[in-house]
């Protein structure tokens, strides 16, 4: 993201965590981190609230920004999103920004079929299996209208300088 952000960059970056998110951020200890890609972090109160206060869905309904970017996704959120559930801020903005035709780029975690490594907090390594249904739900998403799955997080400069494509 520092790639993507910096002083001579035209790209505003504003951050929304949801209240998960706010958990790991903390656990691994990465609010510095954030807050140097921006000054602009907004962490979720409820599906259409933030704090300090940001209305997210209304502002991708109404154009004011170019692109949304979920990064990553959980296999929660991304069955959500499939599934046409928006009771959280992340899957009620991706609905919204759809329902606007604002593209919206989203990087699942679970979309690898087999083990995976996953480092925790403490620095010990966790192995974990990706589930059929998750690997099911990454390929619904991907045939969604105004989505486009990001295979891994080096795509997320090509969006942010055009050359990436998005299905109409």
């Amino acid at each position: 993201m520092k790639e993507v952000v910096n002083p001579d960059s035209e790209t505003r970056l504003y951050i929304f965590l949801s209240k998960a998110a706010r958990r790991v951020v903390r656990w691994y200890g990465l609010s510095k981190e954030l807050e140097s890609l921006s000054s602009r972090i907004f962490q979720e109160v409820d599906f259409n609230a933030t704090e300090p206060f940001y209305y997210l869905p209304g502002a991708l309904q109404q154009g004011k920004f170019n692109l949304f970017l979920v990064c990553p996704a959980t296999a929660n959120t991304v069955a959500k999103i499939v599934n046409g559930i928006a009771d959280t801020l992340i899957t009620n903005s991706v609905a919204q920004a759809t329902k606007a035709n604002v593209p919206t780029y989203i990087l699942p975690v679970d979309q690898t079929q087999g083990r995976i490594t996953t480092i925790l907090p403490s620095g010990k390594a966790l192995e974990l299996e990706t589930r059929q249904i998750d690997l099911e739900n990454v390929r619904m998403l991907s045939s969604m209208r105004s989505i486009h799955v990001l295979q891994n997080s080096s795509e997320i400069k090509s969006i942010s300088t055009g050359s990436s494509t998005v299905k109409p």
